[in-house]
């Protein structure tokens, strides 16, 4: 099982999810001499020397990889804020990859605390004009996964001419821990993720990218952390467009003003003092990053929920800077944001396999069944007081199970499957998308994907194929997943033209801000995607065909809007 954390949310639940999967991807790769054929790139912080790759078309491009965008974070940095590196001072090896930040791996799976890497991909040739920019933040729940190549491999989009930065952060207690206080602020990942789009700013034009057209992108928690970037007084300026695939900060989730019970976890869990912050913090900083990155599994409440663990924290002033220093729902409808035009996303089908995991699971069904309100309170982020939270928990059944108890039937399996999707991610992404159409003065666009192709995060454990669009599956056609899928060759094959279509979709979107065909992508000639609007919910439904639809979802989504009511347009807290 601990293979699958590394791989993604999915696979950290139940090696049934992934079977039984062994790591195939680069792993560590053998160290290379420099070479004159080697490519280089010379900013003005220093000198990189990177390799050849190939993308799914069989072009070369140039690879730069593991390259630090911030001082290691270790020693008297651990839990502290990150350090941009803005000089080199000999030429940087950037020929092969960096290695992920402490998780529970598999094997010889590369993991370090020194982690703060990215890596850079761009087109072979010179080119006429700077390329747009597309920096990518990884999925995991805020503790696993990377940006490493085999789980965000270029191949796809580097048929396209752009720049592609792939970014690590630090996970886990390592990159969130927050005391609520001047030791533990809180929000290190998302200030690293600034660092790197800092260094971006600084650095991408000598590879060929233009700091003038970056978009930000990410999925699920990478989702989350595009928002924050769209809200936070650190990142103004720093990208152009935006891209939040299937996660969102505006949800029932409260964002809290630290997680202070994390971090006395984490501390008992090492057998550190839990009595102050110094402490806490003191005794942390002497174990090893594996001892802490191997810790997760212990961290959750029960099984692996609730799903996020970590969230971002309402950031308090401790004479840091300060990533977020109000909730994100105020800082919309404050107009707080930078303005631009913004994709939001999410699948036909996210999480609904947590629930097959519940039904097959005779313990975990039992404890479902004998105790349906404190299971729901953490597994589906109910907040407020006791008599409201039950409340929402026995609405929320009522809703998706109609009636019944749960039962180990086809329709227990589909409505408690829906539940976990729309608590987890589709009611936060609904509240998204209806608040940014209101409070930006950018386009926004919508998208469902619901393609089901040859491959799937989740495989029916019969007969191995897929049987739903779940979480993470539209990255299988923008990134080549080495790590745990076959490369999709190019070939006429439906798998073959969705990578052609999301690849020209983003394409578009980078350049323009508007993801509509243009005469360089005929293979999006028939589409007519329309920005959502708060009186026409109109969104695109990736599949094939591509069909515009409108109000996605809505009706599951009023329960969700009785029990934790907005005012879209005023965005108070409806009583």
């Amino acid at each position: 099982m601990r293979s699958c954390v590394l791989l993604s949310v999915l696979c950290a639940v139940v090696a049934s999810v992934c079977g039984a999967h062994h790591h195939h991807g680069p792993g560590k790769e053998p160290a290379t001499s420099p070479s004159s054929s080697d490519p280089m790139a010379h900013s003005v912080s220093g000198h990189f020397r990177g390799s050849w790759m190939l993308t799914r078309r069989g072009k070369k491009f140039q690879a730069f990889r593991g390259i630090r965008y911030a001082q290691p974070p270790i020693g008297e940095l651990r839990f502290q804020p990150p350090q941009l590196i803005t000089n080199y001072t000999t030429e940087v090896d950037a020929t092969q990859e960096g290695p992920a930040c402490p998780q529970p791996v598999f094997e010889n799976y590369p993991v370090d605390e020194d982690c703060l890497r990215l890596n850079v991909y761009r087109p072979d040739g010179k080119t006429n004009k700077p390329l747009p920019v597309l920096v990518f933040m990884h999925a995991g729940g805020f503790y696993s996964v990377s940006g490493r190549s085999d789980v965000a491999g270029p191949s796809h989009l580097l048929d396209r001419d752009i720049v592609l930065v792939t970014i690590n952060y630090r996970l886990g207690s390592l990159g969130f821990l927050s005391t609520g206080d001047k030791h533990a602020p809180g929000n290190n990942g998302f200030k690293d993720q600034v660092m790197a789009l800092r260094w971006v700013q600084r650095n991408i034009g000598a590879f060929g990218g233009d700091p003038n057209l970056v978009t930000i992108s990410g999925y699920s928690a990478g989702s989350f952390s595009v928002m924050l970037h769209m809200i936070s007084p650190m990142s103004k300026g720093l990208f152009h467009r935006a891209i939040s695939m299937s996660g969102s900060p505006v949800s029932q989730i409260v964002i809290p003003r630290h997680q202070r019970h994390l971090a006395e976890r984490q501390a008992a869990l090492l057998g550190c003092p839990t009595n102050s912050s110094q402490a806490i913090i003191s005794c942390l900083k002497t174990k090893t990053a594996k001892e802490l990155g191997d810790s997760l599994d212990k961290m959750f409440d029960f099984g692996y929920d609730p799903v996020l663990l970590w969230v971002p924290i309402h950031e308090e002033a401790f004479g840091q800077e300060v990533f977020l220093p109000r909730q994100p729902l105020d800082a919309i409808c404050a107009g707080e944001l930078q303005p631009v035009p913004y994709v939001i996303s999410q699948t036909q089908d996210e999480f609904f396999w947590k629930a097959l995991d519940v039904l097959r699971n005779p313990s975990a069904f039992d404890s479902w069944r004998e105790d349906w309100p404190r299971l729901a309170t953490i597994a589906l982020y109910l907040s407020g007081n006791n008599s409201s939270v039950l409340t929402a928990a026995n609405k929320l059944k009522e809703a998706y199970l109609p009636g019944k108890e749960l039962a180990n039937d086809t329709a227990t399996a589909e409505g408690f499957g829906k539940l976990y999707s729309d608590a987890i991610i589709g009611f936060g992404v609904h509240r998204l998308v209806n608040l940014m159409a209101r409070h930006s003065s950018k386009p926004v666009y919508y998208y469902e994907f619901g393609y089901v192709g040859n491959s799937s995060h989740y495989v029916d454990p019969a007969t191995k194929k897929p049987i739903a669009a779940a979480h993470h599956d539209d990255l299988l056609y923008l990134f080549n997943v080495s790590y745990n899928f076959p490369p999709i060759p190019p070939s006429n094959s439906e798998d073959s033209q969705m990578v052609d279509k999301m690849t020209a979709l983003f394409y578009n979107f980078m350049r323009y801000g508007d993801p509509n065909p243009k005469a360089d992508t005929p293979e999006l000639s028939t589409l007519s995607w329309p920005p959502f609007k708060p009186e026409d919910r109109k969104y695109l439904r990736v599949d094939s065909p591509f069909v515009v639809k409108q109000n996605l979802f809505e009706e599951r989504f009023q329960t969700w809007e009785q029990l934790f009511p907005v005012d879209y347009q005023t965005c108070k807290q409806k009583k």
